[in-house]
């Protein structure tokens, strides 16, 4: 898995105070990024979202809907062991596995989608 934050050795340190021709010549500069922490988000912390997990989807008929009761099984497009849909503010962002804690379900996420490559 890659990490867009990278270790840089401190420049200052350098002999001679001069800073080291590849930084003069731009040359490596679309490498370097600023590093980013968890403070930098802090203005975002409080913003509400939307998580849902889809366990799978269905469509009938109103008749149909209106016919349903209490034990009725609705056929979905998934199969038992298939991975679910998270999503977040009704954008996918994850697939993951349902999961057992204590006497409530909880979702693991096994793989996250990267921006563009979604459904």
């Amino acid at each position: 898995m890659a990490t867009d934050n990278v270790d840089l050795p401190d420049l200052s340190q350098e002999s001679g105070g001069a800073a080291p021709a590849a930084l003069l010549n731009n040359e490596g500069a679309s490498e370097v990024a600023p590093k980013h922490s968890a403070a930098d988000l802090e203005a975002v912390f409080d913003v509400p979202v939307t998580v849902s997990a889809v366990l799978g989807k269905s469509s009938m008929e109103v008749s149909q809907l209106l016919k349903l009761g209490r034990g009725t099984v609705v056929e979905l497009d998934r199969k038992v062991g298939e991975a679910i849909d998270i999503y977040v503010n009704d954008r996918l962002v994850a697939r993951g596995e349902v999961v057992l804690v204590e006497d409530r379900l909880g979702i693991t996420m096994t793989e996250i989608i990267k921006a563009g490559s979604g459904s």
